[in-house]
């Protein structure tokens, strides 16, 4: 009788985001965990949507792939439910665990016309992101690769993931991102609420499965925030969000 050799199994690639905690660097795994639900938002006011529209138009002229800040303080003088917006999110993080930390953390109004694959962790490492989409669905899905996890958008879709997890906004029918699928004439804009966790906030940490200060020696040497896989500094393909060398 002859035994049949065990399975292949595929390297895993070993992610390490190093963030500024304080004045020092420190690190942390980069969690796959990926947290989504649906919470029950108003319709933004019709005036309000045509300012964002112009806006993503004429002033800021975002390219497929683009994501980019609007203009929160003016939206919230003509959004007389904002509030009721930020309590459904508040109410669905709570649900996690995470107490009243949204009332304390940073908060921006965002808008893209798709999103190329990318991770953040070289910008916020030190934050997780907790975003609540504003538009109706448009066919849209956030596409995180190194999960497969796909989560669709609409009004009311909510998210809280890792920074340096890589993820793209993605046509639902695709299976990467494509700049011609967000061309001009298209109904493709996204805009959602994006907040930045705490990454060291003990509930974010386990909400995430966070392991701290795996790798102190490498964290100790840089100076800037960055993600490294397998011990090298990566970046993310546009197209696929597959890791490739940074250099």
């Amino acid at each position: 009788m002859s035994l049949s050799p065990p399975p292949h199994r595929v390297r895993e690639d070993r992610l390490v985001s190093y963030f500024l905690s304080g004045d020092a660097m420190r690190s942390r795994n980069v969690s796959d965990v990926v947290l989504s639900g649906r919470v029950d938002v108003p319709v933004p006011p019709a005036r309000l949507v045509a300012d964002w529209e112009r806006e993503v138009s004429s002033r800021l002229a975002l390219e497929p792939g683009d994501v980019e800040p609007l203009p929160l303080a003016r939206a919230r003088a003509r959004w007389p439910d904002y509030r009721q917006c930020v309590q459904a999110v508040s109410d669905w993080t709570r649900g996690l665990g995470l107490h009243e930390l949204l009332a304390s953390s940073e908060v921006a109004l965002m808008a893209c016309r798709g999103a190329s694959y990318h991770h953040d962790g070289a910008q916020y490492g030190g934050a997780a992101f907790c975003n609540l989409f504003l538009c109706e669905d448009k066919e849209l899905d956030v596409h995180f690769p190194s999960t497969g996890e796909r989560i669709p958008l609409a009004r009311g879709t909510v998210l809280l993931f890792d920074t340096g997890q890589p993820h793209a906004v993605i046509r639902r029918s695709s299976s990467g991102f494509d700049a011609s699928h967000f061309a001009p004439g298209q109904d493709c804009t996204q805009v959602f609420l994006s907040w930045e966790l705490p990454i060291e906030d003990a509930h974010v940490g386990r909400a995430l499965r966070i392991a701290f200060d795996i790798d102190a020696p490498t964290a100790s040497q840089l100076d800037e925030e960055q993600v490294q896989v397998n011990g090298e500094p990566a970046s993310v393909c546009r197209e696929s969000g597959r890791w490739r060398s940074a250099g």
